[in-house]
């Protein structure tokens, strides 16, 4: 049966679902249009800063026609989306990071084939948007999984988590949990939800202890409405989560498997008296709001200048103006004289951007070297331009040679480029190779607060001239380590790869010009003390500060190119960003995401880009809108695949100590039970005679199983095996081998891969989950649990679950094969036990009477790191008397 898939160019702004094609009311709350949004989450876990991001959506079509589903989200444009999932009725289609070029030959031939209309993510101020859409059958389910991750940057004293809320309508079951923990422990932590009135944030969990705080917000369908009859949800706006870390020492210094980062932002600094020189644009083409709004902002920096700064204006249109001949200091009379010529200078003409920006560099060049007493001060020029040269030099490449040789160092560079006209590229290549950086103001009523913000950010220099030394026989490879100036409220952080010796006795030497006296420190790290606290953070975090590194070269890689000044240059730099965004699968401005049609995975669909500002400015000048495919191309919903018929899916899974968990949609219940036997030994958990599936597992134990009292065990080995077609596949936590039928045997848990032969998919999530779905049989669902490396008991094991289990045929056997299809049982007499917070109980279950105790048991088939918790009536005794027979008589000889 073929499926059909769309995708499409949107570009709208609602982070979640929408539904197009039936018009009309809803059948009940949470229905619209036939469209059911089940489930959205966003899960942000951050670890030194590092943030990582999942965001997911389910839901289902309960129209009686095909509709279109559109998945839009809007993420930080800081960010690097790194994993993509789209399942439709159990089918993955995951996406893949390939290098830009390739990604669009193949984009280019499924346009011609009529396959495809494309998608790119269209800018906004901080964030860009990510937008699919699916059109799917009557019936049929769809989910989404978008991850992404950024370095937090600090931002007046808070690292800022900024989520997208605006899911237009309601949802079942909606979730935002943000878990962070900092090595440096907590100081503050708060979140705030701009849609929330004042009562209404009563709902928002938020609690801080020492090193890990939490955010959990989940509210339910009568909090999300805007009235007790409206579909229409509440949640529109910004979720933001602001925190900061406590600084009792200037060292933050953190080493994990060969690779470290330096976080430096020290507190109780003098702050250094400015120089501050503003170059101001007064253009014909700065007329009208864009004028007032920048003569409000220069006001209200005046009202915030300190008055032992130094300062000047100068002013270039066809001709260049400064308003004083030299730098003069910040006193009442000076700032005085200085509004009244802010509030009526006049616009001029052309714009002489050389002379004008050579004009504001000469002059505090001219005054240190006149004043001894500035030369100490920390200098700076902010430029505000809303166009090109087009008198004077025009000639781009020769205003930067012009301005760097000017500049020659001394001090940075601050571009500001108000509007959609700039030549933004320009801007950013010039203050980036003068120590600065530049930023985009937005024509918006609030660009006066856009311009004051930008200065508060640069207000308060602390200190000059910082650089971070290292042992060079120690490092491989650096991350920017040469500050020009460290302002208040920031932090500076530096990232590197250590040689095969380079932990021991590793330090970093940090210098800097400070206010009153010059700032010399040395950081060393305890490496037995940073194993220790980060163990307490759990598994799956051991690569963050590699991620960190690999997050930040990339980014500086791309500065460099957008500042280099031959074809050569440029080239090597893309070369090792490239390199980078494909090993770690970042999709950067060098790479795009292709998602694969399962059965045939060199037929991929490019379907997300990371422009770059070029790229964006083309975007934001075009007319927003959105292009399907045309209506003979769009699949008619015969075409479609039914919704799966049968009794509802019994998701069974084992995962943990092995913990074995069957849910009975039946009951809305579910039960578990515990194996305990010895590492080695190999279990039967599912045998369908029938279909041909078997899967079996063997238990591994603790690094120091059998010295302790707790001899827990753990799934460190399954095999998979259809024996109809041919398909053998063993899983480890290291690799997973396909051992016969299929090309490319061995693969990594690194690798993004999809394969199908023989009506068998097998596709791999990187670090996370492997999913085998067979056409006629259920889906397999491994879970790799990455524990820290040198955590000194637990060791990396699996997990596994099955989805559409009652595909299996009535003889279908194995610790887990048995529960497949519906079992009846009754509990009763729910009585106080051992422990007052799980009450035991009396079960009847295949004509046994058994004493249950009710607990919960961790499923992490949709998250694989914190996993969610499933209420359940815990059968003791190895299952006794739950499963067939006794656990023993499911230990066979072999895996295969």
């Amino acid at each position: 049966m073929e499926r059909h898939m769309l995708f499409c160019l949107c570009l709208l702004s609602l982070p979640g679902l929408i539904a197009s094609g039936l018009i009309g009311q809803p059948r009940s709350i949470g229905i619209v249009n036939g469209i059911e949004i089940q489930r959205m989450k966003v899960n942000c876990r951050v670890t030194s800063r590092f943030a990582n991001y999942v965001i997911t959506s389910q839901a289902i079509n309960h129209g009686s026609t095909a509709k279109e589903i559109i998945f839009d989200v809007e993420i930080p444009k800081t960010a690097y989306i790194s994993n993509f999932l789209l399942t439709v009725d159990g089918v993955p289609y995951p996406g893949n990071i390939k290098d830009k070029v390739i990604a669009w030959k193949q984009y280019r031939k499924a346009v011609v084939r009529g396959e495809t209309a494309g998608l790119v993510r269209a800018s906004g101020r901080k964030m860009e948007k990510f937008n699919i859409a699916v059109n799917i059958g009557a019936g049929s389910k769809v989910s989404f999984e978008l991850t992404y991750e950024e370095l937090l940057k600090r931002h007046l004293g808070k690292y800022e988590i900024v989520i997208k809320v605006k899911p237009r309508h309601l949802v079942k079951q909606f979730e935002i949990e943000a878990d962070i923990f900092e090595p440096q422990e907590i100081s503050m932590l708060d979140a705030q939800a701009s849609f929330l009135s004042g009562d209404m944030t009563q709902f928002i969990e938020k609690s801080f202890s020492g090193k890990k705080g939490r955010v959990y917000f989940n509210p339910t369908i009568d909090q999300q409405q805007t009235c007790p009859t409206c579909t229409k949800s509440l949640l529109d706006g910004d979720f933001t989560i602001k925190y900061d870390v406590k600084r009792d020492t200037v060292c933050d210094l953190q080493v994990v498997n060969k690779y470290f980062a330096q976080f430096f932002a020290p507190k109780n600094l003098k702050n250094m008296v400015k120089n501050v020189v503003f170059v101001i644009d007064i253009s014909g083409s700065m007329a009208g709001q864009k004028i007032k709004q920048t003569r409000q902002a220069l006001l209200k920096i005046l009202d915030d200048i300190k008055p032992d700064d130094y300062f000047n204006f100068i002013l270039f249109g066809g001709r260049v103006r400064a308003w004083k001949n030299s730098l003069i200091q910040a006193t009442a009379a000076n700032l005085q004289e200085a509004r009244v010529f802010v509030q009526t200078f006049n616009l001029a003409g052309a714009t002489n951007l050389n002379s004008g920006l050579l004009e504001g560099i000469n002059i505090l060049n001219k005054a240190h070297e006149v004043d001894p007493r500035l030369r100490n001060n920390a200098p700076i020029v902010i430029m505000l331009t809303d166009g090109e040269p087009t008198v004077g030099e025009t000639n781009l490449t020769q205003i930067r040679m012009n301005v760097k040789n000017a500049v020659q160092g001394k001090f940075p560079l601050y571009s500001l480029g108000f509007g959609e006209n700039v030549d933004f590229n320009f801007l950013e290549a010039m203050s980036l190779e003068n120590d600065g950086a530049a930023r985009r103001i937005y024509r918006d009523n609030d660009a006066a607060e856009q311009l004051q913000g930008f200065y508060e950010e640069v207000a308060n220099p602390l200190l000059k001239d910082v650089e971070f030394q290292y042992p060079k026989a120690s490092i491989q490879a650096l991350t920017e380590n040469r500050v020009k100036q460290f302002y208040d409220g920031s932090e500076i952080v530096v990232a590197g790869q250590l040689t095969d010796g380079g932990k021991k006795g590793f330090k970093a030497d940090v210098t800097g010009r400070g206010a009153s006296q010059d700032l010399v420190t040395t950081c060393s790290v305890d490496e037995e003390e940073m194993e220790k606290i980060l163990r307490e953070r759990g598994h799956m975090f051991e690569q963050h500060i590699e991620r960190l590194w690999a997050y930040l070269t990339i980014q500086q890689l791309l500065e460099k190119r957008t500042k280099a000044n031959s074809e050569k240059e440029v080239n090597d730099l893309s070369a090792k960003a490239l390199e980078l965004s494909l090993k770690y699968k970042f999709v950067t401005p060098l790479t795009s995401m292709v998602i694969t049609k399962p059965g045939d995975p060199d037929d991929q669909l490019a379907i997300a880009d990371k422009p770059g500002e070029e790229e964006m400015a083309e975007l934001l000048k075009k007319p927003r809108r959105t292009m399907l495919l045309p209506a003979h191309q769009q699949p008619p919903a015969s075409r479609l695949p039914p919704r799966p018929q049968g009794p509802p899916s019994h998701v069974t899974g084992v995962d943990g100590d092995p913990h074995f968990i069957i849910q009975v949609p039946e009951k809305d219940d579910a039960v578990c039970f515990n194996i305990n036997e010895e590492p080695g030994v190999v279990m039967s958990l599912i045998q369908d005679p029938d279909t041909g599936i078997t899967v079996n597992g063997q238990l591994i134990g603790d690094k120091n199983h059998g010295n302790g009292k707790n001899k827990n065990t753990y799934f460190g080995r399954l095999g998979i095996m259809n024996q109809k077609m041919g398909f053998t596949l063993e899983v480890t936590p290291q690799n997973i081998t396909l051992r016969s039928g299929m090309k490319g045997p061995v693969f990594s848990w690194l690798d993004q891969v999809t394969l199908r032969q023989q009506g068998v998919t097998v596709t791999i999530i990187p670090t996370r989950k492997l999913m085998v779905s067979m056409d006629d049989g259920a889906t397999m669902v491994v879970v790799l649990h990455h524990v820290w490396k040198k955590h000194p008991v637990h060791q990396d094991f699996l997990g596994l679950y099955t989805v559409d289990s009652h595909k299996m045929s009535p003889r279908t056997h194995g610790l887990l094969g048995q529960f497949f299809h519906p079992f009846d049982f009754e509990v009763f007499d729910v009585r106080p036990g051992s422990d007052p917070k799980k009450p035991d109980a009396t079960m009847l279950v295949k004509n046994h009477r058994l004493v249950v105790t009710r607990g919960s048991q961790k499923d992490y088939r949709k998250d694989p790191w914190l996993g969610s918790d499933v209420s359940c009536w815990f059968v003791h005794n190895n299952g006794d008397g739950l499963i067939d027979g006794i656990h023993t008589d499911y230990i066979i000889p072999s895996i295969f």
